[in-house]
């Protein structure tokens, strides 16, 4: 489980770091996983959803 967390931790590190949100990994290191979630769906409302970060999926996603 805690293995699990540490990946879905570093996959929303990796995708707002992409979007240059924050300056370093260690500001969104110091985030808990729930804030890092918070933080993606707020840059996912504040994409266009054609453009290249509203074609983002999750890999891990369970439907």
């Amino acid at each position: 489980m805690k293995r699990d967390t540490e990946e879905r931790q570093w996959e929303l590190i990796y995708k707002l770091r992409i979007h240059h949100l924050y300056r370093s990994e260690e500001q969104l290191l110091k985030l808990p996983l729930h804030e890092l979630e918070m933080e993606y769906k707020r840059l996912q409302s504040d994409c266009h959803p054609h453009s290249d970060s509203g074609s983002i999926n999750w890999i891990h996603a369970k439907r």
